[in-house]
């Protein structure tokens, strides 16, 4: 006896689903500063980074970690979380992807300070950690 439900979750499907087009159309939102003026931190910790290695095509994965004391914008949580997932495919170092995360956030909210840690899982008993920095002038 045929299980249509199975049959139709096993087949691959050509047509692109509704996360996937998120991410693909995902741009980091931002909406206003609700404490202008005030020094505050946020801290975002996003576990589930993945890229892909630019030499091997082996996945990367890691943990980013921001910092940032927001001045007129603040970053909106599920923009961030699309913009992050929009890595998954991309053929990027680790250096590059956690420099370009960095422009791309103060880009969008030009915080008055920002660190950005992107802590990458081990492979082949190798561990790296890239921090950057900005500072509003």
């Amino acid at each position: 006896m045929s299980n249509s439900l199975s049959e139709s979750v096993s087949q691959p499907s050509q047509e692109m689903k509704y996360g996937e087009r998120e991410i693909a159309e995902g741009k980091l939102i931002t909406f206003p500063n609700p404490r202008v003026g005030r020094r505050y931190n946020i801290d975002i910790t996003l576990p589930e980074f993945t890229c892909k290695c630019p030499f091997s095509g082996y996945p990367d994965f890691a943990t980013i970690h921001i910092t940032y004391i927001p001045d007129q914008q603040v970053v909106e949580l599920k923009a961030l979380k699309l913009y992050i997932n929009s890595y998954r495919d991309r053929y990027i170092s680790h250096e590059e992807s956690a420099n370009q995360i960095l422009d791309d956030f103060v880009a969008a909210c030009d915080p008055l300070e920002i660190t950005l840690k992107a802590d990458f899982a081990p492979r082949g008993n190798v561990h790296t950690v890239i921090e950057v920095h900005h500072k509003k002038q």
